[in-house]
């Protein structure tokens, strides 16, 4: 498990939160999302894309692909129309 800091695009509060080295970017953005869509980010029948260090990845992509350490910050956004 490696924890990471991340802010869903809209919101206020970072969370900190934990993915596994297996999981994809599609599975980090669900995990983050969970703490602010419909919370304080309103729900949008769009996909989410994950930005690390300014840059977005594929969805399919795995964790231990993108090389993420440990309290790394990433940032979860609705994907553009």
């Amino acid at each position: 498990m490696i924890p990471l800091s991340g802010l869903f695009e809209g919101d206020f509060v970072a969370q900190l939160f934990v993915v596994g080295q297996e999981d994809t970017l599609n599975q980090l953005a669900e995990k983050l999302a969970y703490h602010s869509v419909d919370r304080r980010v309103a729900k949008q029948d769009r996909p989410f894309e994950v930005l690390i260090k300014g840059e977005v990845f594929p969805g399919d992509v795995k964790v231990n692909e993108v090389g993420l350490a440990p309290m790394d910050h990433v940032v979860v956004r609705y994907a553009p129309l």
